[in-house]
Order: C-alpha cells, then structure tokens, then sequence
C-alpha cells in the first residue's frame, strides 16, 4: 500500500470517554454503510441518536464480566484490530476463528486525571485506571497500516474529511498512531506519578526511581530564546493557577521569553498578601511593592528601577482597576498578568494594541508542592518547587542590636523577594517596596554594589538628593561569605540585614554588623535560584 493509497473502512469500534462528537462521526460512518460496534455508554448514546449499533458482547458472543473489567480484552476484537490484511496466515487465522477485520478503532480513555482532581479515594481512582482502552489503543496504533485510531474529538474533522475522499491515507494513519501513543504514554504517567505520592505526607514530593512526564502541547511559539531555537508551551494537566490558566484578552503571540517572564513574574507577586506588583525584566524582579492599593504598589515598584521597567512583565495579585491600568498604560510593557480585570480597565488597555493582558482566574498558592525540572546533558534534573518560607518565630537575631517593628517587616519583605531573583542576590527594601535589587552576579560584594548604584540612579531620576537605600533594609538570598558583603550593604545605607546564616565565617559578619551598629537577623533557609 502506497503513502497515499487510501483506505475504505468496513467496521469501526467506538468507545469513548469523551462524548464530544462521537454521533456526528457515527452519523459520517453510517452513511457510508460502515458498521458500527460500541460498548456501554458510548452505545446508548449513539441508540438514543436513532444509529444501529452492535454491541461488543453481540459481535464476540462474550459477555461483559468482573464490572465490565472485561468486555473487549478477547481474540475476537485484539484479533480484528491487529490482524494484518496482506498476510495471507493472519488472513487464514482470522477466517478459521472468525475473526472480523476491526478497520477504525475510536478510543478515549477513563477520566483518571479528572477523578484525582475530584478528590476522590483511592478505591474510586483505581476502578478509573483504564486498562481495555489503552490496549485497544496500542493494539490499533502499531497496525496503523491497516487501522485508524483516534484518541480526540480534535481528530474527527480531518478523519471525517479523508472519509469522504475515498479513506485515509497512510501517512495520516502514521500521524494518529504517533498521537495515540502519546495518549497512553500520557495516562501512564499520570497514573505512575499517583501512586508515587500515595504514600508521601501532605505537601511532599516524591522523587520517584523512574520519573515519568508528560505535557499536552498547547501551543507551537515563533521560537525560543533566540530566531534559531524551536519552542511549544505544553500543558502538564495541573489546576495551579498561572500560565495553564490564563486566558490571553489581547496583543500580540506570546514568546518564549514573554512566557518564561510571565511565570516568574506572577510566581513572585503571589509571595504576598496585600495588593502588589511585581516588574520582571529578563526573569529577574526589577521592582517588587505592597501597598494598600494596587496603583501604589505600581508606583513604589516602578520607583525601584523605572529604566529597567520599560518593556517589562508587570505582574498583578488583585483584579485590575482602571487607575492601576491607566498608570501602567503610560510606559511600554510587554505583557500585564492579573487574575482578572475589570470592564474599564479592560477597556483602556485595548487601546495598547501590542501589550499582551493574560487573566489567569486566581493567584498560585506559593505554598503548594510540585516538582520543578531542568534538563541537562544526558538527562534532566528534579527537584521539588521552593515552597518555603521564613516566618517571625524563625528567625533568630545574632547581633546587639535587634530590628525594630518596621526593620522586621521589611526584612521578611525583602527575603521574600530574594526567594525570586537570580543568585547571587541582593535586595534593598524600604516600607514594604525594593528600592535596589542586585541579581545573577558571580560575587555577592558585586550584587551588594549593582543594587546600590541602581538605587542612586533611580533617585537622581526621581530628583532625590539621596540614593533610595539610605534607612532600608537588606536582604541575600545566601550567607555572606566574608565580611565585605556586609560592609558594601552597611555603606548602601542599609540599618538591618536579613541572611540565612551558615558561613564559617559567621562570626566575622556578626561583629562587622555589631561595629556598624546594624541589626542581623539569620533564617536557616536558603533561596538560591539558578
């Protein structure tokens, strides 16, 4: 048979899950005089469409048994499937044991997925664990030479326009083979990645021996990093809000970097309680506030770093209101995440035609457990999402001098922030905004510095006298090394400083500090971000 040879269909096998479209294609079959054989629901559907269907049971003289476990796990339907027509034995053998030839196998599997998200026991998940489908699936799949399988109510449109050219073709039965087994590699891993965490405690991740993933292809991107990458955006089926839920209102196509940006943006504004904003530029928050109302905290965030803010990811965690809107409206920016918008705000930003306005439905909750994935030479590596957080009771004051009520809250405002930007990081805050945030240097005395010059910049633009970090407070994402890096934050104008401690040079940093007179606060936690 020739690529595009196309191939009539005699018989066809529907049994689907997903109801959508099934009497439209059983409809298409009929009126090409194509039998039809179904089983449980699928069938009533389809008879309560006024289409003669035969049953599994009827065309194998079998009965459905063990809860319908088993209805088409028999040699009379894997035979029909995986018979091969232009082998004269397998044609003998089915003739001799009569066995029908099974040309369209239309098979979605038991909600597994939806049942666990359900919150359903363990029992109930179990009985969703489809164990005829993906055989009939893999089955049809590897002789797609002779068979079609369809595993979406994506694929009917164009299978239903190769039924009415005469069949399908070859290479478009090749097509939806690859497709199913990506369908049945997909429910595996999902099913394998469940009982993984069956016996985890709450919020654990387990890292199991073989790690399997899987992610539905949302959509193909211009392109990577750079015009010579390729890049998707796939969809790993999970409800945490963020970019898989995000409905884009307007602007342009997204871009690798747009996404990428995006996530770490909306990740890092969910940090925090009150109305806030977060600015990212190039994956690193170049301004971060919280304010007692959604258009202050675009002020304060944007006074951090206003030339890094152009054609910036301006980040949301309350609804947008038209005033918020109008301000971010008056610089250039890429793209604006919010968990929803209301109708004047969604009205103004029409008119910036290019800005991409995602609306995601909620806020991730930064405490939930998941597993974060990086690839590498030769394989990948996995580690659970940095879910951690340092609260007032933890931290432990190491100097004379203790932080004052106001000093605190911004430390613990500044450390959150650290959690977010590249290492080494060093972060400048005041009243519950940065005002200075050095990223991703080699030496942390570096990032100490960078933050500190880009305060002076910003204030100078501003038409302040003084540079933003004078009477703040500082924060890094990992133990200073040596007391330099303290020194550069005490020179800054920093008061107090928030670390994880850890060095074996503690000592040397706590007297440095005490010298000062600063106060320095350690977490035990680090939040290193590569």
């Amino acid at each position: 048979m020739t690529a595009e040879q196309r191939l009539p269909l005699r018989r066809a096998l529907l049994s689907v899950s997903d109801k959508e479209g099934l009497v439209d294609l059983a409809r298409a079959l009929a009126a090409q005089n194509v039998e039809i054989l179904s089983t449980g629901g699928s069938a009533r559907v389809l008879r309560e469409a006024g289409l003669a269907v035969k049953e599994v049971s009827e065309h194998t003289g079998f009965p459905e048994i063990l809860d319908g476990r088993v209805k088409t796990l028999v040699p009379w339907i894997h035979g029909g499937i995986l018979g091969r027509r232009d082998n004269p034995e397998h044609v003998a053998q089915m003739k001799e044991h009569h066995i029908a030839p099974i040309d369209l196998v239309c098979v979605n599997l038991y909600p597994f997925s939806a049942t666990v998200a359900s919150g359903a026991d363990a029992e109930t998940c179990i009985e969703n664990i489809d164990i005829g489908g993906p055989a009939m699936v893999r089955a049809a799949a590897k002789n797609f030479q002779h068979v079609v399988i369809l595993t979406s109510p994506a694929q009917y449109k164009d299978f239903l326009a190769s039924l009415v050219q005469g069949g399908t073709t070859l290479s478009e039965r090749r097509d939806w083979a690859q497709s199913a087994y990506a369908h049945t590699a997909s429910y595996d891993s999902m099913i394998a990645n469940w009982f993984a965490q069956q016996e985890a405690a709450p919020g654990e991740v387990v890292l199991p021996e073989v790690l399997t993933l899987a992610g539905k292809r949302d959509s193909l991107l211009r392109y990577g990093e750079n015009p010579h990458q390729k890049a998707a955006f796939y969809r790993d089926g999970s409800k945490r809000f963020g970019l898989a839920t995000a409905r884009q209102i307007q602007g342009k196509e997204l871009s690798y970097n747009n996404l990428n940006d995006t996530d770490a943006a909306f990740e890092a504004v969910a940090e925090f309680s009150g109305p806030s904003v977060v600015i990212v530029k190039h994956a690193n928050p170049c301004g971060v506030a919280t304010r007692s109302s959604l258009l202050e905290a675009w002020e304060a965030a944007l006074r951090c770093d206003p030339v890094s803010a152009f054609g910036g990811i301006v980040a949301l965690n309350r609804k947008l209101d038209e005033a918020t809107a109008r301000q971010i409206s008056t610089i250039f920016t890429e793209v604006v995440v919010a968990p929803d918008a209301d109708e004047a705000a969604l009205e103004l930003m029409a008119k910036k035609k290019n800005l991409r306005l995602l609306l995601t439905g909620g806020v991730p909750d930064p405490a939930a457990a998941g597993l974060v994935v990086r690839s590498v030479s030769g394989g990948f590596l996995a580690q659970s999402r940095d879910n951690g957080h340092v609260s007032l009771e933890s931290l432990k004051v190491v100097t004379k001098r203790a932080p004052t009520e106001r000093e605190m809250a911004d430390l613990l405002f500044a450390f959150r922030v650290a959690k977010h930007v590249k290492s080494n990081a060093v972060i400048y805050a005041k009243e519950q905004a940065t005002v200075g945030i050095g990223a991703g240097q080699m030496s942390r005395v570096d990032s100490a510095r960078i933050a500190a010059r880009k305060s002076e910049d910003a204030a100078h633009a501003a038409g302040l006298k003084e540079a933003l970090t004078i009477g703040s407070v500082a924060a890094s994402d990992a133990f200073f090394p040596f007391a330099d890096g303290l020194e550069s934050v005490v020179a800054a104008g920093a008061t107090a400083v928030i670390q994880p401690g850890g060095s074996i040079r503690d000592q040397e940093v706590i007297d440095a500090a005490d010298k000062a007179g600063i106060a320095m606060v350690f977490t035990g936690m680090r939040h290193f971000r590569h």
